[in-house]
């Protein structure tokens, strides 16, 4: 632990603006493997320069790989074809790196190198650095990347934003999004569709980009949008699924979301012009990547030049661990993997202008690579968002202790965690059908809820001995978890509420979506929603729909219509945690001090005080009340004569007040406060 420690320091207190020089300043720590590393006397390379480095003059290709005997380029015309143009052997450039030299102007150039390792010839791949590639990624492409900017992206720049606690954060898979013919979308399933503005429903109202924006959030998490493996970019005509977490080529967009997969150039323009439409808009962008594995093990960009390194492995046999139960972990942990996870998300930031990244199964990280890849990104722009997944999918040789786990989320800087705490307390488990939440009636939640409230940190109100899933706090300050409802994973909110609920009237059920989503949206931390969550979005109770086809998956544009007043409340809802910085406080010092529970003997309401104009607020005391059961409840109300900003499911009530006591209604909320 005193190597973490010392790392961890290290890392807040530098100004670090590249992977290499992270990689430089921490090397010696870094070789001190945190788990089993049968690979630890490879040379560490600290250059910049891997991959293609492009000019008319000659264009530069390296890669590492300190086990290949011998290593080739092969230039070809298309990206696909049996159209070699020339082979050109590579050169030994020291530390395991090697070098070719391709003359005169070779834009647009298709290539693979190939290695040969242990008396053997490899296959033919684009190295992992690839920044361009052609159909299905089985080729690189050396283009010049100017090329590829769209007019204006030179002065894009994204919507000014402050604390990570402002965020309301938007999941959406970009196929989802405009796949329907109700969509009014003309590039459906691609970057250009997320970039479409003036669409429209059967209904005439907004939809795409116009829509999230008219919702209120500040960032859109898009599911990923790197270059996967399971969707064949060779058929654009035939409907393929997937959501994209078989990664394949990790610094280039995927081809199926452009107009052109055979050609590199498309995909990366089209990405950029999606950004820049989404920043115009007011938008930042989220990406969900997924270092901790890759979609293939043995023929990966990886293992085909450097077998076993990229990869954890058990000691005992030296198999490879599946921590992402999906046949492989990568090893975040040794020298070469973190420099490459570093690089790649600087990146996406510095030629993408991406704002965020959301880690999938994070803990299968070390806390040193995160915090490694907060001090880098955070060195850019202090306003970038990192978040992710704190557990595995399985057990790992990583040590618990090194792991980015929930439990460990105050050992790591400017690093969120989600809390699965406050989404099986509102909602029940997600693992089981038939369980109940706080906000479907069940009496036994009430202390997990207040601990999502104050954002899974220490409060002197809080029992941790009476939490259901977690036992202890694990944030320092807010800015540190994310709370949901529901995400891509598992069913949508509405299909959890109608299948744990059967008994449910229609009427019920959208009352406890609202009541779920209200105190979501009310706690302490960082709000995120489900897209078309605010649509009363259904996947026909599907668990897990990430091969599933459009049936499943697309919003429906038409429940906009159907359920306009629900998507009014959330956007009300919205709207009021931006303008009320009392939900939003910075510090956990700040909650403790701003924020008390009301005492309360039904198990069934949850009451709390945001008292002394909380963070600034507008509002000298704000009093937030939670009824998650059938009947009505009467709460005692502190001394003052109480505005009403919520009742009834309805926001604004045009100074109406109440004193004394309040009438809460079934499964809904009550906002009031004090001038």
């Amino acid at each position: 632990m005193k190597t973490i420690f010392f790392l961890f320091l290290l890392l807040c207190g530098a100004i670090l603006l590249t992977g290499s020089a992270i990689i430089a300043q921490t090397k010696d720590a870094i070789r001190t493997s945190l788990a089993f590393d049968p690979y630890k006397d490879y040379p560490v390379y600290d250059g910049d320069d891997l991959g293609v480095r492009y000019s008319p003059a000659q264009t530069i290709l390296k890669i590492w790989s300190p086990p290949a005997q011998e290593m080739k380029l092969k230039l070809y015309k298309t990206s696909t074809g049996n159209d070699l143009i020339e082979e050109i052997p590579c050169i030994k450039d020291g530390k395991g790196v090697w070098k070719a030299v391709a003359g005169g102007d070779r834009k647009n150039t298709y290539y693979t190198f190939q290695a040969k390792i242990g008396g053997k010839w490899m296959d033919e791949n684009p190295d992992p650095y690839s920044r361009a590639v052609g159909v299905n990624g089985k080729r690189g492409e050396i283009i010049n990347l100017k090329e590829t900017d769209p007019p204006g992206w030179a002065k894009d720049k994204a919507p000014t934003f402050g604390n990570p606690v402002d965020a309301v954060i938007y999941e959406l898979h970009l196929r989802d999004l405009s796949i329907a013919a109700n969509s009014g979308i003309q590039n459906k399933g691609k970057f250009l569709g997320l970039a479409e503005k003036g669409t429209i429903n059967s209904h005439g109202q907004s939809t795409g980009l116009d829509h999230i924006a008219q919702l209120g959030v500040t960032h859109v998490h898009l599911l990923p949008a790197f270059d996967f493996m399971s969707v064949d970019e060779s058929k654009p005509n035939v409907p393929q699924y997937n959501w994209g977490y078989d990664p394949l080529n990790y610094n280039v967009p995927e081809g199926s979301y452009s107009t052109d997969a055979e050609d590199g150039k498309v995909r990366i323009r089209e990405f950029k012009e999606m950004v820049k439409a989404m920043h115009a808009k007011g938008l930042r962008v989220v990406m969900d990547v997924v270092y901790n594995h890759t979609g293939s093990t043995y023929n990966s960009n990886f293992d085909q030049f450097v077998p076993g390194y990229y990869y954890r492995q058990w000691e005992k046999d030296g198999k490879y661990s599946n921590a992402s139960g999906c046949s492989n972990e990568t090893a975040s942990d040794r020298a070469m993997v973190r420099k490459f996870i570093i690089e790649s998300v600087i990146w996406w930031v510095r030629e993408y202008h991406v704002d965020g990244f959301r880690f999938d199964l994070m803990a299968i990280h070390d806390i040193e690579t995160m915090n490694a890849v907060s001090a880098a990104l955070h060195a850019i722009d202090p306003t970038i968002l990192i978040y992710g997944e704190g557990w595995t999918a399985g057990d790992s040789p990583l040590p618990e202790k090194y792991r980015a786990l929930k439990k460990n989320a105050s050992l790591m800087n400017g690093v969120a965690v989600f809390s699965d705490d406050i989404r099986n307390a509102v909602k029940g488990s997600v693992f089981e059908d038939e369980s109940t939440g706080f906000a479907t009636g069940a009496s036994d939640m009430a202390e997990s809820v207040k601990f999502g409230i104050v954002a899974a940190g220490e409060h002197p109100q809080v029992d941790c001995s009476k939490i259901k899933f977690s036992n202890a706090p694990y944030t320092k300050n807010p800015g540190e978890v994310i709370n949901y409802t529901s995400c891509h994973d598992n069913q949508t909110l509405y299909d959890k509420l109608k299948v744990s609920r059967p008994d449910a009237s229609e009427e019920d059920l959208v009352k406890m979506d609202k009541l779920a989503n209200t105190i979501v949206f009310t706690s302490q931390g960082i709000p995120f929603l489900h897209a078309g969550e605010e649509l009363k979005r259904t996947k026909g109770g599907e668990h897990n729909s990430y091969n599933k086809p459009d049936s499943v998956n697309r919003i429906n544009w038409d429940w906009k219509y159907e359920n306009r007043e629900l998507f009014n409340y959330y956007k009300d809802l919205i709207t009021l945690r931006r303008d009320h910085p009392a939900f939003r406080m910075p510090t956990g010092e700040m909650i403790r001090k701003h924020l008390l529970f009301l005492p309360s003997e039904d198990p069934q309401v949850v009451a709390y005080q945001l008292k002394d104009h909380a963070n600034n607020d507008p509002w000298q005391q704000i009093l937030v009340i939670f009824n998650g059961s059938a009947l009505e409840k009467k709460v005692s109300l502190p001394e003052g004569t109480w505005k009403i900003a919520l009742s009834d499911y309805r926001f604004g009530h045009q100074g109406k007040t109440v004193a004394d006591r309040a009438f809460v209604a079934p499964y809904s909320s009550m906002i009031l406060y004090l001038d």
